[in-house]
C-alpha cells in the first residue's frame, strides 16, 4: 500500500512543500513513483517521516538527522532508548519552564512585588499565592478577592516571610494532632482549623466559616493542594478539610 504526497501530508502534518524537500535533499525519498512521475509513500517512508519529525521536534538539524537515520550500526532498540531520554530531558524542561511561568503569573495576578530571587527565597517550590489564585477561581470578582488583592500588593519580602513561617507552623501541629490518632472533630483539631481561618483573615480576605470551608474542599479535590499538605504528613489534606468542616458546623449550629 503508497500514499500520495497530498495524503502524506495530510496525515503527517507537514507541508507537501516540506515533503518535496525531503525528497530533494535525500532525507525522504517516496519508494515509489507513478508513471506519471507522482510521488507515492510506502509504510516504511511513513515510519522514516515519523522519526524525522521526532527529531526535529527536538530541534535536531536535518543534516544530523539523515545521519543518525542512515547509520548502518543504528540498532533499532538502543535508538528508542535514546528518543525516550531526549524526550524525558525536554519533558523535565518543559515541566520546569511550565512551572516558572506559572508562579510568575500568580505572582503578577496577585500584585507580589517581589524580586525573582526574594519570591524563590520566601516559596521556593511551594509557593502559597496557588490558594488565592483557587479561592479567585470559584469565588470571582468579590470583595475577598479585592480584598486580598488590595492587601498583598504592598507585602515585602519579610511580610511573605511571616506568613509562610505562620503557615508552616500550624501545619507542623496539624500532623502531630493528626499522628496523636485525635478525630478531625476533636476541640483540639477544630480550633487548629479556625487558627486556620484566622491566618486567611489576617494575611488576605476576611474568610467566613462557609468560605473557609469550600476552600478546604480543594485539599482533598485538587491534587496540587493535596500533595502540599501530605508532604507535611501523609493522610493531613483530609484531615483539615474534617477540620474545618468540622469548625464551620460548630460556628453555624449546623
Amino acid at each position: 500500500m503508497s500514499y500520495s504526497v497530498g495524503r502524506v501530508a495530510e496525515l503527517s502534518g507537514v507541508t507537501v512543500r516540506t515533503l518535496h524537500h525531503y525528497d530533494e535533499i535525500g532525507l525522504l525519498v517516496p519508494g515509489e513513483r507513478t508513471p506519471a512521475g507522482h510521488r507515492r509513500y510506502r509504510d516504511q517512508e511513513l515510519d522514516r517521516l515519523q522519526q524525522i519529525l521526532f527529531y526535529r521536534e527536538l530541534g535536531l538539524p536535518l543534516e544530523r538527522i539523515a545521519a543518525l537515520l542512515d547509520d548502518p550500526d543504528a540498532d533499532p532498540r538502543r535508538e528508542l532508548r535514546r528518543q525516550h531520554a531526549l524526550l524525558t530531558e525536554r519533558i523535565d524542561r518543559l515541566r520546569a519552564m511550565v512551572t516558572a511561568v506559572e508562579r510568575a503569573m500568580e505572582a503578577r495576578h496577585m500584585g507580589i512585588n517581589l524580586t525573582p530571587e526574594e519570591r524563590f527565597e520566601v516559596f521556593g517550590d511551594a509557593d502559597p499565592e496557588q490558594y488565592q489564585e483557587e479561592a479567585a477561581q470559584r469565588w470571582g470578582d468579590s470583595a475577598a478577592y479585592r480584598e486580598s488583592q488590595r492587601r498583598v500588593a504592598g507585602y515585602t519580602k519579610d511580610d511573605w516571610q511571616r506568613v509562610r513561617d505562620a503557615a508552616d507552623r500550624l501545619n507542623e501541629r496539624l500532623a502531630a494532632l493528626l499522628a496523636s490518632g485525635a478525630a478531625p472533630d476533636s476541640e483540639a483539631a477544630m480550633e487548629l482549623a479556625e487558627e486556620h481561618r484566622q491566618q486567611i483573615r489576617a494575611a488576605y480576605y476576611d474568610c467566613s466559616h462557609e468560605m473557609h470551608a469550600n476552600l478546604a474542599e480543594l485539599y482533598v479535590t485538587d491534587e496540587r493542594f493535596t500533595r502540599t499538605y501530605d508532604a507535611v504528613r501523609p493522610g493531613l489534606a483530609r484531615f483539615l478539610r474534617d477540620a474545618v468542616r468540622a469548625n464551620a458546623a460548630r460556628a453555624t449550629g449546623s
